[in-house]
């Protein structure tokens, strides 16, 4: 029945990869990221910690992904995909294991940064995976039902954790992920075929001078800004808003929180059915009506209603799935030398957008409350429409 269901998705003379093998790959490497999100008052409490201190948990995370991600892109490049994705996958179980046992918030922030770092090794990786597997076609196809994976991972991290946290305390819902996460290394281990069109590349200078190359690629590196600004606006609106709803009149709970989350699951189901629209409206296009659907969210969320917030937060977070979605094919299909570090490039300037949010969007939110965090995220998100226009209104130019 298994193995019926896990059909393979076959392209030209590419690996045989299974569409739902991709996805869960997406899935478990999102499944920890963001998960203490739903957490983050009983986190508050037991550590007596301001907002701002709280959301270095979630910052802390993201950081690492973004500092080790060009790192791991020129590792992959030299020893290989499959090798380098399943140790990450196991290797993220140990920090988040220890996690439950943290007496301090350095402690927590510091195993939430170990657990960051391990992230790149699964994404980098599979997005440079993909691009090799796929070249003959079919990208954008399963780079959206990557994302589709990670949406679904984020969204089940927040709810997973604010329902076993509720149960079981925060410390409990960790241990709750921990045992997910050795699951999923297993699976994946077990069902991922190694790569066939890998050629490793070990020079160390040729290494340099491809980095060289990417960073004279213009759009690459407008790809790279926007993806800053899309990120930032993701974890800062997620990261607050639960500070806010847990806070009078609403006053939710860890449960209550998580069940909010569920506006994630919109971004499941919108986002692979955007591919074609995607490749049919060109970036531009595609990223400029993504950035107003999140921003018209956005602006929602203001509204001193419970059912106003949860809409707001659905429309906003399905306009940065769509915005990443677009980003990530964009860069796949342009790319076409070193695509791993490029794909780590990108995830630098990505997460560390989501670190800057976490940090930004919290002095507004100590400032001004949520409305201070909306304002600081739309206004990046009207600097990523900017970017957009200004770079991919212009006819591409070949690099050298």
């Amino acid at each position: 029945m298994v193995a019926n269901n896990m059909r393979r998705f076959i392209l030209g003379d590419g690996v045989q990869v299974s569409r739902p093998i991709v996805w869960i790959i997406g899935f478990f490497a999102f499944l920890n990221v963001y998960s203490v999100q739903s957490v983050l008052p009983m986190v508050m409490d037991d550590f007596h910690a301001s907002a701002l201190q709280a959301g270095l948990t979630v910052g802390a995370t993201v950081l690492a992904v973004g500092l080790v991600s060009p790192f791991m892109g020129m590792l992959s490049d030299a020893f290989g995909r499959k090798a380098i994705l399943c140790t990450s996958m196991f290797a993220l179980t140990l920090p988040t294991a220890l996690i439950p046992v943290a007496h301090s918030l350095n402690t927590l922030i510091a195993l939430r940064f170990l657990q960051g770092l391990a992230v790149p090794g699964i994404v980098v990786v599979l997005i440079a995976y993909l691009s090799e597997e796929f070249r003959h076609g079919g990208v954008v196809r399963m780079t959206t039902t990557y994302v589709g994976g990670t949406v679904m991972g984020g969204f089940c991290g927040r709810f997973i954790t604010g329902h076993a946290g509720h149960l079981l305390g925060w410390r409990g819902a960790f241990v709750t992920l921990a045992i997910l996460n050795l699951l999923g290394a297993l699976l994946v281990w077990r069902s991922l075929p190694a790569s066939r069109h890998f050629v490793p590349n070990r020079n160390f200078r040729g290494a340099i001078a491809t980095l060289g190359s990417h960073l004279r690629n213009r759009r690459l590196m407008a790809a790279c800004a926007v993806g800053f600004c899309v990120l930032f606006s993701l974890v800062g609106a997620f990261t607050y808003v639960n500070l806010y709803l847990a806070a009078p009149p609403f006053s939710l709970t860890a449960a209550g929180l998580a069940n909010v989350f569920t506006v994630y699951l919109v971004g499941v189901f919108v986002t692979p059915l955007a591919a074609r629209h995607i490749d049919r409206l060109g970036f531009m296009l595609s990223m400029l009506g993504a950035l107003s659907i999140s921003a018209g969210g956005l602006a929602l969320t203001l509204f001193p209603s419970l059912w106003a917030v949860v809409a707001g937060l659905a429309v906003c977070s399905t306009g940065v799935f769509l915005c990443q979605s677009a980003t990530i094919s964009s860069i796949a299909k342009s790319v076409t030398e070193g695509r791993s570090l490029a794909t780590g490039i990108y995830y630098l300037s990505y997460y560390s957008g989501g670190a800057a949010g976490t940090w930004a969007a919290g002095l507004a939110y100590e400032s001004w409350g949520w409305s201070g965090s909306a304002l600081v995220i739309g206004l990046m998100q009207a600097v990523a429409a900017t970017l957009v226009v200004l770079v991919w209104r212009q006819p591409r130019v070949a690099t050298p």
